[in-house]
């Protein structure tokens, strides 16, 4: 399968630059975040990758938008076999950054992969937790037990011949009333903001996974053996009023040093996908700085 990813370079480059890989938030794709770390990342003099996690934007994989936790870690590492291939970059200073889930697969890539030395997570979700409790513990063991027995029938009629059937995401309509996360991620994927279909995909199912694999995620574990990850280097970023920040704190509570948490002031969740004004480049800068020397 092919994963496909926009390479960006420094300025005026010569010689061997430290790279780094760069997930998009989980259901979107690179040109939703990704890409602008990628930029400002390479003008501070980094060879870039932002990639198309399998299944999801111009990378391959069927059926389209699939849920499947170890191929989006594999994907991380395929992104380093070929930057290791390339003149431009030192093999020895590749690092990650991981957008929202994204943050999750880097982690649970670099828990088994050496060649990562350090990994930035931006708005982490931790999408196994996220699948099997929903945020702050609120999805009890029967509704998902019943979401598991939706999702296994699901996968007959799939089978069969049937329509796929896809979950979660982003609604396409909200109201006043409608859930405070709703309107947050309304407000950058279904708007000018931060609106992008791939070519060839259908606008309905941008960010929403099928229904009969969502359920993989209930057995993904990405801060199981966190610790291992150390000596190398972790950083985890969130907003002080992001509705995500139990993740970040959680990972940095388990993680072993050398280690940071940034807690930005003001930002929201999405704050920290395409708003400079929160996102710390210089202190993610000097982190890649110290870690991938």
């Amino acid at each position: 399968m092919k994963v496909v990813g926009n390479l960006y370079l420094p300025p005026h480059h010569e010689g061997k630059a430290p790279a780094i890989v760069i997930g998009h938030p989980m259901g979107a794709v690179k040109e939703q975040g990704s890409n602008l770390y990628a930029q400002k990342l390479a003008e501070m003099g980094y060879v870039t990758l932002a990639i198309d996690l399998s299944y999801w934007g111009q990378s391959e994989g069927q059926p389209r938008n699939a849920v499947l936790p170890d191929m989006y870690s594999e994907d991380f590492s395929a992104a380093v076999d070929y930057l290791r291939t390339l003149d431009s970059v030192d093999p020895e200073r590749i690092g990650a950054i991981g957008i929202c889930g994204s943050g999750s697969f880097a982690i649970s890539a670099a828990k088994i992969d050496p060649r990562i030395k350090a990994v930035v997570t931006a708005s982490m979700y931790n999408m196994g937790v996220a699948a099997r409790h929903a945020l702050h513990q609120s999805l009890t063991l029967e509704q998902r037990k019943a979401l598991i027995e939706e999702a296994a029938l699901q996968r007959d009629v799939e089978f069969s011949g049937g329509e796929t059937a896809y979950t979660s995401g982003t609604p396409h309509e909200i109201t006043e009333n409608s859930d405070p996360i709703a309107k947050e991620f309304y407000s950058f994927y279904r708007t000018a903001r931060g609106e992008f279909t791939p070519q060839g995909a259908e606008e309905r199912t941008t960010t929403h996974p099928t229904l009969s694999s969502f359920t993989k995620f209930m057995n993904f574990y990405p801060f199981e053996d966190i610790e291992t990850i150390s000596p190398r280097a972790l950083m985890f970023i969130t907003g002080d009023i992001a509705h995500s920040r139990e993740f970040s704190e959680d990972a940095f509570s388990k993680a072993a040093e050398p280690k940071e948490l940034v807690v930005i002031k003001g930002a929201q969740h999405i704050d920290l996908y395409d708003n400079t004004d929160y996102i710390p480049f210089d202190r993610i800068d000097s982190f890649f700085k110290e870690h991938l020397k």
